[in-house]
């Protein structure tokens, strides 16, 4: 079982504050505790939370750096992935994330007040029902791309993108898009087994 490794965080993300590697070595016990009590993540990977989770939430991060004020919306969040990472690492970047099931939405908004985040705001809602435009749009594979396209488009500034985290082989989801993409394997920025399927999708808008 994995305790808190903020050394993997660190070992691709070397530029952490002290407050940023705390609050990544919070993670691990904050969602270990409210994993008991709501279950959000399955019981093999919240034991290799920071893994399956926390640095695969990162790999967005190696595709495209966010800047300060900008907003990026969550779509399907689950447990606050990848919001919360990333909320983490930019702290000055604006986050909603966004998910259907009440529960899900409790555990995230409980973990973003124990972190501090303040750029943070979690909501049980769809994201055809989100008001507004943001810059990005992030999710971690909660259907085909094509739908989610269809989803998310109308809620996208001009300029800005989606960018999606899939594993295998998308070549024929992706020709169902008939959009211009960008694949970025991230075996080729983590080192782990884990990483081998597993790519952003940047598809802009």
């Amino acid at each position: 079982m994995e305790g808190p490794k903020t050394e993997l965080i660190e070992k691709y993300f070397p530029e952490l504050t002290e407050k940023q590697k705390q609050q990544f070595g919070q993670l691990g016990a904050l969602y270990k505790d409210w994993n008991s009590k709501i279950n959000v993540i399955s019981r093999k990977d919240i034991d290799d939370l920071y893994t399956r989770h926390v640095l695969h939430s990162l790999g967005i991060a190696k595709v495209h750096v966010f800047k300060e004020n900008e907003s990026v919306l969550d779509v399907g969040t689950g447990g606050g992935f990848p919001g919360i990472p990333l909320a983490i690492l930019y702290p000055k970047t604006q986050f909603l994330l966004i998910d259907s099931i009440g529960k899900k939405i409790k555990v995230v908004n409980e973990i973003a007040t124990a972190l501090h985040l303040k750029n943070v705001n979690a909501q049980q809602i769809r994201a055809e029902e989100v008001k507004g435009q943001f810059d990005f749009v992030v999710s971690r594979a909660v259907t085909r791309i094509k739908p989610f396209y269809g989803w998310v488009r109308n809620k996208i500034k001009s300029g800005g993108s989606i960018l999606y985290l899939k594993g295998g082989d998308l070549t024929e989801e992706m020709k169902e898009l008939k959009k211009p993409y960008r694949e970025v394997d991230l075996s080729n920025y983590f080192e782990e087994g884990f990483f081998e399927t597993k790519k952003v999708i940047e598809v802009p808008c």
